[in-house]
């Protein structure tokens, strides 16, 4: 069953909250999924956090993010947590979620899932959970690592245009472009599987462990 999702109850427009451990994270595990979210509702307002943005990939964050969400970018956090090392900061990163949590508000949060193994995403996914728990949190996939087995619980159908918006998007600003070989396949492939599994052509999938139906 597919459901089309609505504005919040009392009609504004709607508040995300997008979360990465490192830097082009959201782009990859959300990037086609966001993009919809605006075309659909350009008044929305986006607040990205990047926790692991330090040294050169700070620019490089904040120059996706901008490009990326345009006039719908809320405010933009780049932390300087070393990359690998955010489970050791777990109080200090708690309470920067809980600041921005009692400041935005989010309807929607995206955030890796804590399915993943590697432990900066998993912390951070787990930490939204804990903290937005009056929002929708999507729990967005990287490319799995060996001996991870993902089950998404609900699936984004992405047009082939906003694919190839996404691969572009990522070609300009992700790092992986140039250090992972076959990377934009990579992607694809990804998104490729999710749309089998829905019964599309390409998709996002997502961890989205708590949901209310209502008619």
């Amino acid at each position: 069953m597919a459901l089309m999702a609505g504005l919040p109850r009392d009609g504004r427009p709607y508040r995300v909250v997008a979360l990465g451990a490192q830097a082009d994270d959201v782009e990859i595990g959300a990037g086609a999924t966001i993009m919809q979210l605006l075309t659909a509702h350009p008044d929305a307002a986006v607040h990205w956090m990047v926790f692991a943005s330090d040294g050169e990939r700070g620019p490089q964050t904040e120059d996706s993010a901008r490009e990326l969400l345009g006039a719908c970018l809320g405010s933009l956090h780049l932390h300087e947590v070393r990359a690998g090392f955010l489970p050791r900061e777990w109080s200090g990163v708690k309470e920067v979620l809980l600041q921005i949590g009692r400041r935005v508000r989010p309807d929607v949060v995206f955030a890796p899932t804590p399915a993943q193994a590697r432990g900066d995403h998993r912390v951070l996914g787990e930490l939204a959970w804990q903290v937005f728990r009056e929002a929708l949190v999507l729990g967005y996939e990287l490319p799995a690592g060996p001996g991870e087995r993902l089950a998404p619980s609900l699936y984004v159908p992405v047009p082939a245009d906003t694919v190839g918006a996404k691969l572009d998007h990522l070609k300009r600003h992700s790092r992986g472009w140039g250090e992972v070989d076959g990377f934009d396949e990579i992607v694809r492939a990804s998104m490729r599987l999710r749309g089998v599994e829905c019964g599309t052509r390409y998709a996002e999938a997502f961890d989205a462990r708590s949901l209310t139906l209502t008619f």
